[in-house]
């Protein structure tokens, strides 16, 4: 076997067995909403592709082109000019023989989204393309520069503006997109697509019945189907399908940037991947929607989205830089967790649809199973995820898991016990091996600081040891105090066995970690979402 197809083998295999593990997985918020819930669709939302010509993406790269075609430093910015005029007219040409209308904005501040869909209203355009805008931005781009200490001219890279055209296009079997060419060295392009409006084209195609909202449904009459071509989106051929829409935006492009052929890298510069639940009626999710809110905000801390996001450590700098927020925007509340550049959020969508969202922007933290860039050769293994769409899989199947994650740390909220009834068994001993133990307080502060520490929701992916729960009751210790240290150790060994012993907790076979039970999970989210709530406002509701 060629080395060729072994790579296209690896490749097949892990789609498919990424693609069971995200079929198989199933959210216990929507297991305990069923009778609410008609079904859950997930996939790609909003995606954001970036197009590089490697070879001269950098200064030195730039430098061995000049070389390569006997470029002088003096000829750069002449042969660059002529380069971009040649670009620019083709793609005006090419929105002339489209019959589509060109604008030149003055503000690269205007909304181009909507100004497109403007357009295309106006002008009564439902499928095809729909206007060229113009406008200039601000870019990084090499320029030859005067060094003033060896009075030569240096080639850098350096912060400038230059034209930017954005292609709008209503793709027959794509949908609602956009196609931006930067026009001057070294020509990036990005093209942004939505799944949903993708979804959309390919349910006209086979006429399926749907109500949509924006890029939200919330009717589908085949929803098996739906799934279905939600997940086939991710086995496309997305090299094919990007060069495709570069080439109907700027059909002479390639001969247009450079004397030589060179072909363009294509990453996912960000991805959004949604899973939404249609609630029968907008009423019950209104109902759930507070609470859901409420608990959000409350045990969803730094460390905790470190958790949902697949960061198995969160501790040092990045741990700080979490920021979870809630606002309301027209189309209902919205909750949001971000660190550094990834986000998980919760929103309410056209009333009934209630949408979980993982967006990534860095894939550095998380990790693919490939064999090395430099080196196909060697065997593949676990190593950092690449923003190339040879991950893109992956990364869906990593934003999948952390919308799942974070479904489930909510779930609890829609526990149909009374307060009474979830905290009562735990109100009485245990006994575990034969050892009696003493009851639970919920209310008591040791007690309360324990299921606050496990209804926090960072324990999902890897559990938690001794020394995370000791820092959480009683900080670092003082230093060189040995004695305090095992105190403090010891103390927090037997609040583990307790709430083992009431079956809130569990150990990992073989390991010194320990992980929530659904039990525990229920309980400390009863409690914490109780202890949140004021006397006058449960005597309201229990009234």
């Amino acid at each position: 076997m060629g080395c060729a197809e072994a790579k296209v083998e690896i490749k097949c295999a892990w789609n498919r067995t990424a693609t069971t593990r995200m079929e198989d997985m199933r959210m216990k918020l929507l297991e305990t909403c069923r009778d609410m819930v008609v079904g859950e669709l997930k996939g790609i939302d909003r995606i954001r592709f970036h197009g590089t010509l490697l070879p001269i993406a950098h200064s030195s790269g730039v430098r061995k082109f000049m070389s390569r075609v006997s470029l002088l430093l003096k000829d750069f910015k002449g042969f660059v000019e002529e380069r971009t005029a040649r670009l620019v007219g083709g793609c005006r040409g090419r929105a002339e023989e489209l019959g589509i209308e060109r604008i030149y904005l003055r503000s690269c501040h205007v909304d181009k989204e909507a100004l497109a869909r403007e357009v295309a209203a106006r002008n009564g355009i439902v499928v095809g393309p729909i206007c060229l805008l113009e406008v200039v931005e601000g870019c990084m781009s090499p320029m030859v520069c005067g060094d003033g200490k060896s009075r030569r001219l240096e080639l850098r890279m350096t912060p400038r503006k230059c034209k930017y055209l954005y292609h709008y296009f209503n793709h027959p079997e794509y949908g609602f997109g956009h196609v931006r060419i930067q026009t001057w060295l070294p020509y990036h392009v990005s093209i942004c697509l939505n799944g949903r409006h993708w979804l959309e084209r390919q349910l006209l195609a086979r006429g399926c019945g749907f109500e949509k909202d924006g890029n939200c449904f919330t009717r589908l009459d085949d929803l098996a189907l739906a799934q279905e071509l939600m997940d086939a989106q991710l086995r496309s051929d997305w090299d094919g399908l990007l060069s495709s829409l570069l080439l109907s935006a700027s059909p002479g492009h390639a001969a247009a940037i450079a004397p030589a052929p060179m072909d363009y890298y294509w990453s996912a510069d960000e991805t959004e991947y949604a899973t939404d639940l249609m609630f029968r009626s907008a009423a019950d999710l209104e109902r759930l929607w507070p609470p859901l809110m409420r608990h959000a905000m409350l045990v969803s801390d730094s460390p905790s989205v470190m958790r949902f996001l697949g960061k198995l450590h969160p501790t040092g700098p990045a741990a700080n830089e979490v920021v979870s927020d809630c606002r309301r925007r027209y189309e209902g509340a919205r909750v949001k967790h971000s660190v550094n550049r990834n986000s998980v959020k919760m929103y309410n969508k056209a009333g009934s649809v209630l949408r979980v969202e993982t967006t990534i922007n860095d894939t550095l933290p998380f990790k693919s199973f490939h064999a090395p860039a430099r080196n196909p050769d060697k065997p593949a293994s676990w190593r950092k995820m690449r923003k190339g769409v040879a991950d893109l899989h992956r990364r869906c199947e990593v934003s999948d898991q952390c919308n799942t994650r974070y479904a489930d740390a909510l779930a609890t909220v829609n526990a149909k016990e009374k307060l009474m009834e979830a905290v009562a068994p735990e109100c009485a001993p245990a006994t575990k091996d034969g050892q009696r133990f003493r009851p639970l307080s919920p209310w008591r502060s040791d007690d309360y600081q324990a299921l606050k520490f496990i209804a926090q929701g960072e324990h999902a992916v890897n559990g938690f040891r001794n020394r995370d729960l000791r820092l959480f009751l009683f900080g670092e210790p003082p230093e060189d105090d040995e004695k305090e240290a095992r105190r403090r150790s010891g103390a927090t060994t037997r609040r583990i066995r307790l709430l083992r012993a009431h079956g809130l907790l569990r150990k990992v076979p073989k390991t010194n970690r320990y992980v929530v039970t659904e039990k525990g999970q229920k309980l400390a989210t009863a409690v914490l979402s109780a202890s949140s709530v004021d006397i006058e406002t449960l005597v309201g509701l229990a009234a």
